[in-house]
């Protein structure tokens, strides 16, 4: 399975996909050539976002690709949704930095269980924190029945 190395594309809002590469380039130096980022700024036509996706992934000369977008039923993730066939491209939506990492750390796998890899991770990442320490007198820590 070490001849595999699978692509990573972000397609998020504007700079949200370029800011998690950088957290993941952080971390990760080597995954300059695995990670790409595609910012879409809020005044880009779907169509151009497109064509911008389709020659990111032609750029890698073939080869599977790990799509990962932001927001369900926004312009990053209708576009992404037009790349995946689910056989050499899947998508994931929801992108955060877990998903990201787990998604590069287990690039050598099959494209099938690397979308599933990426998706648990991401998945996993998100959790309730409990306070280490207890609030200080005077401050009232946040309600879920007050959050907005």
């Amino acid at each position: 399975m070490q001849g595999i190395v699978n692509g990573i594309l972000v397609i998020a809002h504007a700079p949200l996909a370029s800011a998690l590469r950088q957290c993941v380039l952080h971390v990760f130096p080597e995954a300059q050539c695995v990670i790409d980022a595609l910012d879409v700024p809020p005044d880009q036509p779907p169509e151009v976002t497109l064509a911008q996706a389709r020659a990111r992934l032609a750029a890698r000369g073939g080869g599977d690709m790990l799509v990962l977008t932001d927001l369900i039923g926004a312009t990053p993730c209708n576009v992404a949704a037009q790349l995946g066939d689910g056989v050499h491209t899947f998508v994931v939506t929801g992108v955060n930095l877990p998903m990201l990492l787990r998604a590069f750390t287990y690039r050598h796998e099959p494209i099938a269980s690397l979308a599933a890899r990426a998706t648990a991770g991401g998945a996993q990442g998100v959790m309730p924190l409990k306070p280490a320490t207890p609030c200080p007198p005077g401050l009232v820590p946040p309600s879920p029945a007050h959050d907005p």
